[in-house]
Formats: C-alpha cells, structure tokens, sequence
C-alpha cells in the first residue's frame, strides 16, 4: 500500500480531545486518523445501499421482477 501524506485542520477542541486519545491508545495521530477515516467511508458506502435498497424497493416494476425470480420454495435442485 502507498501512503501519501495530507494535511488536515480540525477545532483545537477536536485537536485536544484526540490528542487525548492518542495518549491513552499509545497510538499515533496517522493511525487515529486512518481508522477514523475507513469508518466514516463505511458509514456514507453503507448509507449509499440503504438508498439504492429503499429506491429499488419503490420501484414497482423491481418488485415484481423479484417476485418472480424469488418464487421458489428454497429446495435443491439436481439437472
């Protein structure tokens, strides 16, 4: 993986309540951040599926389309 660096600039309240935590993890700023940041792109890809699952779902030719194809019983089939 390639890092690159990046400049940020947060509230020093943030600034003093992470500092805080870096302190109490024994972590480094770069880590706090990263992680932070993969949580926060989870979060917004989560909230991009929940809308495409909610406009789908809406969407009454979809419906009935999964309708058909989910009709069956859930058994195994041998061809």
């Amino acid at each position: 993986m390639v890092a690159e660096k990046i400049t940020v600039t947060i509230p020093h309240e943030l600034k003093v309540r992470l500092m805080d935590v870096k302190n109490e993890l024994h972590s480094s700023m770069s880590a706090i951040y990263k992680e932070a940041l993969e949580a926060y792109l989870e979060k917004i890809e989560l909230q991009k599926w929940e809308q495409g699952f909610k406009m789908a779902s809406e969407d009454e030719e979809y419906t009935k389309l999964c309708d058909s194809l989910g009709g069956d019983d859930g058994g195994l089939y041998e061809y």
